[in-house]
């Protein structure tokens, strides 16, 4: 039963100046129906974090809170919250996001039955204030490294993964789209990961996602096919490829501010 195993899944939440976004990751989390643990790490923010959190650390005795004393970053951050976890899985979760109940038995579960080291979910889009705005973006039932390389289709605040897998490829380059080289380096190797298509994340749309700017956006998928040693001209495809799915996705209403979404 995974309700009574000790610490199943550990939960790593980075966060700089999510003050406002605290309470809806948190409260999705600790209603999860699997023994878990959060650690939540504040990448050295100037708001009312400290404030938020004393009371979560207070009432919760499976939450654990962390400083950095200098911002680390994204990519770097997380890895300290897998270098201290305890579960068996890593769950990760950025502070603007969050989950349906439910979650993260549903990933487990899937796993365990194909014998895998990689899922994920759809996601609902919702506003910078946590409304709805009706849209849901499906993702495949599996995918493999060929697939990916032609497009981004998993949001990290969906995926979970074994922590063997996570330490084994630690996040870098928080200069590029950081989650993405991160899922083909596991998936070049480990060969398949495995997505439950019910939005089962609700995915923030904040003015400060990395894909506001499709030209940048463009380049730093270019630059993640670079990092994998793929030559020029494919760098290239696979680069239009990311660019006509994202403007597809345009098309059918998505909103400005969408994150890694090319």
């Amino acid at each position: 039963d995974l309700r009574s195993q000790k610490t199943v899944v550990s939960v790593i939440i980075p966060s700089y100046n999510g003050a406002k976004y605290i309470k809806d990751a948190i409260d999705s989390v600790l209603s999860q129906n699997v023994s878990l643990e959060i650690i939540f790490i504040n990448d050295f923010s100037n708001d009312n974090t400290d404030e938020i959190m004393e009371e979560y650390i207070k009432k919760y005795d499976n939450i654990v809170y962390l400083k950095n004393k200098k911002s680390l970053g994204v990519s770097k951050t997380r890895n300290k919250g897998v270098a201290l976890a305890k579960g068996k899985y890593i769950a990760f979760l950025d502070v603007d996001d969050f989950w349906e109940a439910g979650k993260l038995m549903k990933q487990i579960n899937l796993l365990e039955k194909n014998n895998a080291v990689f899922s994920y979910t759809g996601r609902e889009l919702i506003t910078d204030s946590g409304k709805s705005t009706g849209r849901v973006i499906s993702v495949p039932e599996k995918i493999d490294y060929t697939e990916l390389l032609k497009k981004n289709l998993i949001p990290c605040s969906s995926v979970v993964l074994l922590k063997s897998v996570a330490e084994e490829f630690p996040m870098e380059r928080d200069s590029l789209h950081e989650d993405y080289l991160n899922w083909l380096m596991i998936l070049r190797k480990y060969n398949m990961a495995y997505g439950i298509n019910k939005p089962l994340l609700k995915y923030r749309l904040t003015p400060k996602g990395k894909s506001r700017n499709r030209f940048k956006s463009a380049v730093m998928t270019y630059r993640v096919h670079r990092e994998l040693k793929t030559n020029v001209f494919l760098s290239l495809y696979y680069t239009l490829s990311h660019l006509l799915n994202g403007i597809k996705k345009y098309s059918l209403g998505s909103r400005k501010g969408e994150k890694n979404e090319l």
